[in-house]
């Protein structure tokens, strides 16, 4: 009988009578990895009910308390950074050196948001600007929430796991975590982790199961904050079960990359390669749409089709491997399904990909008529469409021309086109000269449009989970 998981709360594995549930199969080889949980209402609400038990209990802890918290789980993170890895490889197929990469941003993310934690702001307000205020004494600082709800995907189990626990800890919340099925392994690692290193039993909780699970747990009374990283559909549903209360949702993408006529095409061509298709094209700044002005669409499609060629496709095991197995078979079903969509619809093929079981490799498509799946969806996948375009009035165009809005590139060697293309590209952030793909931690990251609302960062996420708190005095005379 396969491993069974189920919920962690207060300190322990859970022992609700949970029924339901469902296999895990494994992308690499078919078999089955775990039989995971769905918990019910009733061990869902234990969940919440202890993290609110332990918000109260520890919401008037120091900084300097918070800080050794989060020190402690960071070296307990660092230790089982192998452990970590394999379980990423295991249950999404990531190849083991970006599974690896992965897995050492975990403590390292922790550590940056201890920094963060250590510079805490606040502000004194001129009450005296108003005649009123004369004699008055007013300053603002940051409290948490309470219990914060965080559902994450499957993608990168570890570090978008991380992404919202430290903030919330650091601020001075308890968290839930109901991660993607493939996600749970990870979350239960870090959960025993988290109790050896010594942080408060409840101060961080794990539920298992799928959609239904993480409907009841952000409608809970006691969850105060819900963090999302998924899809739109999910965020609507979430939005409707959770009510009014602070929800933060980091969604998809469909990311553009723009090449214009001066930029170093061979340099443009690898990065977005790279961004394209590692990890099989799974993250939401992974780049979709490559939009090329005229002049140097052709000599860009050649240079981009060699790039591609050169990423090793196989096994996720081999450290040598850029391209490994998608999370699914249906995953790749899917994928494939858009590149014979767009083909009936016209486009041209300029890279064909090959399917064996769960493992796609980079396919390329060009000049797509408006109506494809590939221009108008998220394919989270190993996939891109290369569009031309006339002049960056076009490119911005086509860019924009997108329910989506989370990431995009630009490359240019024109200071005057990198300013344009910084005010007139309609997401949440542009990267000149790297590919949608690069992210770094310390910068406020969350897109417009459908691509959600809110910012994650490591600052920019602390003040999502913490809110404003007035106070206000009379001087005495």
């Amino acid at each position: 009988m396969s491993k069974q998981l189920t919920a962690w709360i207060d300190g322990k594995r859970s022992e609700g009578a949970d029924s339901a549930g469902f296999d895990l199969v494994s992308p690499v080889n078919g078999a089955t990895l775990y039989r995971i949980v769905e918990n019910d209402g009733a061990t869902i609400d234990a969940a919440v009910e202890s993290a609110h038990r332990a918000y109260l209990a520890h919401r008037k802890s120091t900084i300097a308390q918070r800080v050794a918290w989060m020190d402690a789980l960071a070296k307990a993170f660092e230790q089982e950074h192998a452990r970590i890895t394999d379980m990423i490889v295991r249950t999404i197929g990531k190849p083991r050196r970006a599974a690896a990469f992965e897995a050492s941003r975990v403590g390292a993310f922790m550590r940056n948001t201890i920094a963060e934690l250590m510079t805490g702001r606040g502000e004194v307000l001129p009450l005296d600007s108003s005649p009123l205020g004369a004699g008055h004494l007013g300053f603002a600082r940051r409290i948490p929430y309470g219990v914060v709800a965080a559902i994450t995907p499957f993608n990168a189990p570890a570090n978008l796991l991380v992404q919202k626990l430290a903030p919330a800890l650091a601020t001075g919340n308890a968290i839930v975590v109901k991660p993607h099925p493939t996600g749970i392994e990870v979350a239960l690692a870090f959960a025993e982790l988290a109790k050896k290193a010594g942080l408060p039993d409840g101060l961080f909780n794990v539920v298992t199961g799928d959609r239904e699970a993480a409907l009841k747990l952000v409608a809970h009374r006691h969850v105060a904050v819900v963090s999302l990283t998924g899809g739109v559909a999910a965020a609507r549903a979430l939005a409707a079960a959770a009510g009014p209360k602070k929800f933060c949702a980091e969604l998809g993408s469909n990311a553009a990359n723009l090449v214009l006529a001066d930029a170093n095409i061979e340099d443009a061509a690898t990065k977005i390669a790279a961004a394209a298709f590692e990890a099989s094209g799974q993250q939401c700044i992974s780049a979709q749409r490559i939009i090329v002005e005229q002049p140097v669409f052709e000599r860009f499609v050649e240079t981009f089709v060699a790039a591609a060629k050169k990423l090793k496709v196989g096994d996720p095991e081999d450290n040598a491997t850029d391209v490994g197995t998608m999370v699914s078979l249906a995953a790749a079903k899917r994928v494939m399904a858009m590149v014979a969509d767009a083909r009936t619809h016209g486009a041209r093929i300029a890279l064909e990909p090959r399917v064996d079981g769960a493992t796609v490799s980079p396919g390329i498509i060009v000049e797509a008529p408006g109506k494809a799946q590939v221009l108008c969806e998220e394919a989270f996948g190993p996939i891109v469409v290369v569009q031309p375009a006339r002049d960056l009035d076009h490119a911005l165009e086509q860019a924009n021309d997108s329910q989506f809005g989370l990431q995009g590139a630009c490359f240019t060697s024109s200071l005057d086109t990198a300013l344009r293309v910084a005010d007139d590209f309609d997401c949440g952030s542009v990267w000149i000269n790297e590919a949608s793909r690069f992210r770094l931690d310390m910068y406020p990251f969350g897109g417009v449009k459908d691509s959600g609302y809110g910012r994650e960062g490591i600052r920019y996420a602390m003040e999502e989970y913490s809110q404003l708190k007035f106070v206000g005095m009379r001087a005495s005379r």
